[in-house]
Order: structure tokens, then C-alpha cells, then sequence
């Protein structure tokens, strides 16, 4: 048996193509399951408890009223009363569906006064947010 050795004038190679892949496609499910859970907890409400839920919908415009009476529009700071001018344009693409998701100890006045303000906006129907009963799959 004849082994050859490297002689010196042998370049060693190293393909990084693999490695590439590998890490590409780390990103990409990095940048996925991050993405995924950022909508959902963007504002920490209580939300109230139903017995039955159904999945959120990503497409839909999405308002929140915290405990203290703030008002966000998908996760940004809205005052009240421009509410409805940035809602109009939302609503297009929604259907006329408006995601609303209100602090369960918040003001019962500040959440009506923003359902007013939906349908002065176009919103004909409201999908509300909760979170499972405790006994609830």
C-alpha cells in the first residue's frame, strides 16, 4: 500500500458554500420565530377570561386600551380623537374588521369611546381579545 503525502506545493482548499447554507438558514428561522410572538404580547394587558377563543388574525387593525385609558393602534400610542383618521385606511384591508383588545380592570367609558370611534371610522364588526378560562384547553 502507497500512501501519497501532501507535498508543498498542494493548495489546501476549504469550500464554504455548506457553511453558508447553515447559517442562512439559521437567520431565517431566527428571524421567523421572532417575528411570530412580537404581535401578540406587544402590550401587557388583562385581557378578560372566555371559555371559548378563537385564533387571532394577523391582517386585522388591532386597538388596545391599557388599565390607565391609553389607546394603541397595532402597538403605537394613539390619542383618542385621531383614532379614526388612522383607522380609515386600515379598514380596506380588513373588511370592516377591527381587532379590539381591552385591559379587563381598564375603563368600561374609555373602551366604549373607542368602539364609538371605530365605527365612525367604517368598522362594522369587532373581534374581540381574551385569553382562555382557567379550565379551558
Amino acid at each position: 500500500m502507497r500512501r501519497r503525502f501532501r507535498e508543498a506545493g498542494d493548495a489546501v482548499t476549504f469550500d464554504f458554500a455548506p457553511m453558508v447554507d447553515i447559517v442562512l438558514l439559521l437567520l431565517i428561522f431566527f428571524f421567523l420565530t421572532s417575528s411570530l410572538g412580537a404581535r401578540k404580547n406587544a402590550l401587557p394587558l388583562d385581557l378578560p377570561r372566555a371559555s371559548s377563543t378563537v385564533q387571532e388574525t394577523p391582517a386585522l387593525p388591532v386597538v388596545s386600551v391599557d388599565r390607565a385609558g391609553q389607546v394603541y393602534l397595532n402597538g403605537k400610542a394613539t390619542a383618542p380623537g385621531q383614532l379614526g383618521r388612522a383607522l380609515k385606511p386600515l379598514l380596506k384591508g380588513s373588511g370592516g374588521v377591527v381587532g379590539l383588545r381591552a385591559d379587563e380592570r381598564g375603563s368600561y367609558g374609555m373602551v366604549v369611546r373607542v368602539m364609538d370611534e371605530i365605527k365612525r371610522a367604517g368598522g362594522e364588526r369587532l373581534a374581540l381579545g381574551t385569553r382562555p378560562a382557567a379550565g379551558s384547553p
